[in-house]
């Protein structure tokens, strides 16, 4: 079993039993909102994460991941929520940028 700990949610933690399904699957499971304008297809970097620990364990870069990261629109320690699915322990947290309005975060 995977965990992955939101750091900026007051440190929330989700424990993962499907590795097949992406971080953003996760935490609509899981009823945290979380914000994807291109409906979590990879066409945007509004649903990005920062990684701040356990990158390797979020698996190789997606064809969209690739992408950004050439264009610098993610950098080294970001991914795509839409894209990224976790095969062990992460801990990450919310963008400035892409904080939602009617959501409390602990930073």
């Amino acid at each position: 079993m995977a965990k992955i700990l939101i750091r900026n949610l007051f440190g929330k933690m989700i424990e993962v039993q499907d590795r097949s399904r992406t971080l953003l699957q996760h935490f609509h499971d899981n009823r945290i909102d979380w914000m994807h304008a291109c409906g979590g297809k990879g066409r945007c970097t509004s649903c990005k994460v920062i990684v701040e620990q356990g990158m390797e364990n979020l698996g190789d870069l997606s064809v969209p991941e690739q992408r950004y990261r050439q264009n610098n629109g993610l950098k080294s320690n970001e991914r795509l929520s839409c894209q990224s699915k976790p095969i062990g322990d992460i801990v990450v947290s919310a963008p400035a940028f892409y904080k939602l309005p009617h959501v409390a975060y602990s930073d």
